[in-house]
């Protein structure tokens, strides 16, 4: 019997996959990343140009990643639909 066995993302396969996909639908973007803020815990940002930029909170870096990632696929998703 084979065992199926689950490739974990690190953080920058998911930071690498964020970029893509901005990229590929918005064009330029300037910055993607991700700190731990003093009071609202893990943020992961994505900046498109000087004043543009989405926010994602989490209690880790890995969900605060995710919830960015699903703002990202949210807009993409909006714009196509139009």
């Amino acid at each position: 019997m084979q065992e199926i066995v689950k490739e974990t993302k690190t953080i920058e396969y998911r930071v690498d996959r964020i970029l893509k996909m901005a990229k590929d639908h918005f064009g330029e973007v300037r910055f993607v990343g991700i700190k731990l803020h003093d009071r609202m815990g893990w943020v992961a940002k994505i900046q498109f140009d000087e004043f543009e930029s989405l926010v994602a909170e989490g209690d880790n870096p890995v969900e605060a990643l995710k919830n960015l990632r699903k703002r990202v696929q949210k807009i993409i998703d909006r714009h196509n639909i139009v």
